[in-house]
């Protein structure tokens, strides 16, 4: 058999202290995660179950990269996030098992066209173009789970040009880890090389070329991604 057009190579993230890589399936993203993030976005974290967007797996994109600044865009938002790497997969995963199928964590930015974003919602009309763009999501290494257990807690923040710009907890998560999971695995089937972002604490904002932004989760280290000029 020959492919009529060159196929795309496998997408990866690396493994944390090793040369292996963890090949990248699909990008799950779970929507206002955070409460007081979901009131910054001007809604009620109480009233709304989890939803969620994907993103495509050849945006990704890894620590140390230079990203052109997106076309189409005069709002780019970073998003600090905690990554989830699946390692085993299924359906309709019971909550109690579902920390069974993660094979560790990592670090992302899921860089956002904010102003694509908030036309979108204006219209009712989905967030592709907002979220799925290239090199929207920025992943560090995988860290297995044997090397960092399941971390609940910690500090997530992220910096602009040194200065602090976001600061949560992985404790203040409104749906946990294994309840994303369960959750996402009723509508669709999970697989290994899924990724999910669990969502963003408040205070996302505003990238232009030339900032550093850099992510960082107490005990999986930083993620570091500089913006170059617009495409």
């Amino acid at each position: 058999m020959a492919y009529v057009v060159p196929p795309m190579d496998t997408p990866s993230v690396p493994v944390a202290g090793s040369d292996d890589r963890f090949p990248v399936r699909r990008i799950f993203c779970v929507g206002r995660n955070y409460a007081a993030h979901a009131r910054e976005m001007g809604r009620d974290p109480d009233r709304e179950p989890p939803f969620f967007f994907t993103k495509p797996c050849d945006a990704v994109v890894e620590d140390g990269a230079v990203i052109p600044y997106p076309p189409q865009t005069g709002n780019l938002h970073y998003e600090a996030e905690l990554v989830v790497a699946i390692g085993s997969g299924g359906a309709d995963i019971p909550e109690a098992e579902a920390l069974g199928h993660v094979w560790g964590y990592a670090l992302g930015n899921d860089l956002t066209r904010r102003d694509l974003q908030n036309a979108a919602k204006e219209l009712s009309r989905p967030w592709d173009f907002a979220k799925g763009f290239d090199n929207s999501a920025v992943v560090g290494p995988v860290h297995p789970v044997s090397e960092v257990g399941h971390p609940t807690e910690g500090a997530i923040w992220l910096e602009v040009n040194g200065e602090e710009k976001q600061r949560g907890d992985l404790a203040e998560m409104i749906w946990t880890v294994p309840e994303v999971i369960s959750i996402l695995s009723q509508t669709m089937t999970l697989q290994p090389g899924d990724l999910i972002m669990t969502g963003t604490p408040a205070g996302v904002g505003k990238l232009v070329p030339g900032d550093v932004c850099t992510v960082s989760v107490d005990g999986l280290g930083s993620l570091t991604t500089t913006i170059g000029p617009r495409a």
